[in-house]
């Protein structure tokens, strides 16, 4: 009976090798087999900037955005930005303030994320959430990503920071289920290992620009690697100024600020500072208007 039962157990141990073997291995990667082999270091990705900042509205002037979440990312949004607060006791996506504007609870927007996710399980994704409070990542922000789900799939890198180079390959990520990246601002003392702090690994250049020409500077940066080994940013959208001290998004300006020409020219003006490379992220206001995924597949080679 012994000899019986470690037969079968070491039969079920073959099986499952060699079903981990013959697992289909993702063919198209973030909509190009391409990029399967590319290092997520290496890739270039659409990001819309304050992603819950919704409204149709035109006279709502704190928006960033007129289409939905999912709508974002199924016109191929891939980097997911936002600010939190905590409000009323929860956790909410707002643009400053919650009084100015609200886009609700981020666990129904993770959950949101989540669905498309599982309707789209060849997609790499990033999310960039700003913590200004410094909320504490395991009393009030691991609550919402387990309940959303997002903790199942979210990456875990083996250290940080992790070099520009070092980055695994999308079609890696993909295979291993592990395919949400997620970076904080301010990661307010750590505790989880799937949050990384952003500016360890991804610098920025100024933000709330008002000029259209976007004049590149390192601006914020912070960890051992230099700033070629770290990823970078654009803050590719244009505010204008009320008042002589409040901006606004400048949505009249959105087909111009959106296009191929104004986007190339920004990612063009920080390559010297990038080492040579094409910027990681787009980062636009409106992502709906101009030609935003398109100028990233033109970054990506395609």
């Amino acid at each position: 009976m012994r000899t019986g039962t470690l037969t079968g157990a070491f039969l079920v141990s073959c099986v499952a090798s060699v079903a981990a073997l013959v697992a289909p291995r993702a063919t198209v990667c973030n909509g190009h087999a391409e990029l399967c082999s590319r290092s997520y270091g290496n890739t270039s990705y659409l990001g819309s900037h304050d992603s819950f900042a919704i409204s149709g509205d035109i006279f709502a002037l704190a928006r960033t955005q007129e289409v939905s979440l999912t709508a974002q990312l199924n016109l191929g949004v891939r980097m997911l930005q936002a600010q939190s607060h905590l409000f009323d006791g929860e956790l909410k996506f707002c643009h400053t303030s919650c009084l100015l504007f609200d886009g609700g609870l981020v666990v129904d927007y993770l959950k949101t994320v989540k669905s498309w996710l599982d309707a789209n399980p060849n997609e790499v994704l990033t999310f960039v959430f700003t913590n200004p409070e410094a909320l504490s990542l395991t009393t009030i922000w691991q609550p919402v990503f387990e309940a959303s789900g997002i903790a199942s799939v979210a990456y875990v890198p083996p250290s940080t920071p992790v070099a520009r180079s070092a980055w695994p390959t999308l079609g890696s990520l993909i295979d291993s289920g592990k395919r949400v990246l997620i970076f904080f601002d301010d990661t307010a003392g750590g505790g989880l290992n799937y949050v990384m702090p952003e500016f360890d690994m991804i610098w920025e250049p100024p933000f709330s620009e008002t000029n259209d020409t976007f004049p590149c500077r390192v601006d914020r940066i912070s960890g051992s690697l230099s700033t070629t080994q770290h990823m970078n940013m654009l803050n590719h959208n244009l505010n204008i100024e009320l008042f002589g001290s409040i901006l606004i998004p400048d949505y009249g300006a959105a087909s111009d600020t959106n296009s191929m020409t104004s986007i190339l020219a920004n990612s063009n003006g920080c390559a010297s500072l990038a080492g040579g490379v094409a910027a990681n992220f787009v980062m636009l206001d409106f992502v709906d208007i101009g030609q935003g995924m398109a100028t990233v597949n033109r970054l990506n080679g395609f």
